[in-house]
């Protein structure tokens, strides 16, 4: 049985009962390899605390911005979507404590595993509401969480890739970017196009899709991190 009380300290909260905790973690898949397993999987609870994290996010931001709708709906995207789900799940090492099976425990880099930790902090909040009650949740989602807005404002995170990237490009180099189509390949219920991202005649990246709107925000997302214009 795995200790977690260094997790606990790393979420700063001491869990009445420890079991709540660690069924957050239980991946479906372990169960299939585990049926014996004293503990259901973890998505009843991240059930809940995606609803918790929406509402604790909603309220901050409605209290504190007088902005219209549109843009807080932006924002509040940008503090819960995988990838930042994701990235504060590792921060707080919950990559250490999850039962995986065998097949998702070897895909630790891939995109299945970055939703698998976006999920996993939500069952975790979704945990720590019950375990601990509504102000103990609140302060952990300001925490870890909300702390994040100022970068995410500051860096325009609320903005899809290809935004960004037009933003940042206009604005660091003066250029416009432009997509180049570089492959089409498959049949038509089943097409795979590689598109190329350009500022001016420089090719900055390339990325994969089944349609040119989906390889286009991959070649946006690539460029970003390229450019480091993620930082």
């Amino acid at each position: 049985m795995k200790d977690f009380s260094q997790l606990e300290a790393k979420l700063g909260v001491n869990f009445k009962d420890q079991d709540l905790l660690r069924q957050a973690l239980v991946h479906r898949s372990y169960l299939n390899e585990n049926p014996g397993f004293a503990l259901p999987h973890n998505e009843r609870l991240e059930f809940l605390g995606d609803a918790v994290l929406e509402l604790v996010v909603t309220e901050y931001l409605y209290q504190r911005y007088p902005n219209p709708e549109g843009e807080l709906t932006n924002w509040r995207a940008a503090l819960v979507n995988a990838i930042m789900l994701s990235s504060i799940a590792s921060e707080l090492g919950l990559d250490d404590y999850l039962y995986l099976s065998r097949g998702e425990a070897k895909d630790n880099g891939g995109k299945a595993r970055q939703y698998i930790l976006a999920n996993a902090i939500e069952a975790v909040i979704g945990a720590i509401y019950l375990d601990q009650g509504n102000e103990v949740t609140s302060k952990f989602i300001h925490q870890h969480v909300l702390c994040k807005l100022p970068s995410v404002l500051e860096h325009k995170l609320y903005l899809d890739p290809k935004s960004r990237f037009q933003e940042l490009s206009q604005d660091q180099l003066g250029v416009t970017p432009h997509y180049v189509v570089l492959d089409e390949h498959g049949p038509d219920h089943a097409k795979e196009f590689r598109v190329g991202l350009y500022v001016g005649e420089e090719l900055v990246a390339e990325g994969n899709g089944s349609s040119k709107q989906e390889a286009q925000v991959a070649a946006a997302e690539a460029g970003l991190k390229i450019k480091q214009w993620n930082d």
